[in-house]
């Protein structure tokens, strides 16, 4: 298995230009956050505590966070946080009412739309194209930055 570095600097090869890292700081978070909603929307056949309906992006999440776990021991704790801020996001969003799958499903068309216009302008093929557990590296390689930002080692 590669280590998180060698993940972060071959995902960052195709990530140079400033218009596509922009985009990418928009988009790859919206990406996480419309799947996270998506596997929300499908509720499991029984709950926690009684109360508290268990549903698939819970299962999901766990397993991403297990992932990012073994890539780093640091960088996990990131992602496990900025995951909890989009199951809170879902649950606001079910709360108001609103369709959840049908808000989540145009968040996520719109941002691949953008993703792929950023590496138009880039020049080179997404990193996914490669191997596709670049999907689950996009968020650790934004989270990397954050972590350099305020000085924590991942």
């Amino acid at each position: 298995m590669k280590n998180i570095e060698t993940w972060l600097n071959e995902y960052g090869e195709s990530h140079q230009n400033s218009t596509n890292k922009t985009i990418h700081w928009i988009c790859v978070p919206l990406i996480f956050f419309s799947i996270t909603g998506l596997f929300y929307s499908v509720e499991l056949p029984f709950t926690i505590d009684g109360t508290m309906k268990f549903n698939l992006a819970m299962l999901m999440l766990a397993s991403a966070t297990v992932y990012y776990f073994f890539l780093s021991r640091t960088l996990w704790i990131g992602m496990l946080f900025f995951s909890a801020i989009c199951m809170l996001g879902c649950y606001q969003i079910q709360q108001a009412g609103l369709p959840l799958w049908l808000v989540c499903f145009v968040i996520f068309v719109l941002a691949w739309i953008g993703q792929f216009y950023g590496h138009k302008v880039e020049g080179k093929k997404p990193s996914f194209m490669k191997d596709l557990q670049y999907l689950m590296i996009g968020p650790a390689w934004l989270m990397s930055f954050i972590y350099k930002k305020i000085g924590i080692n991942y």
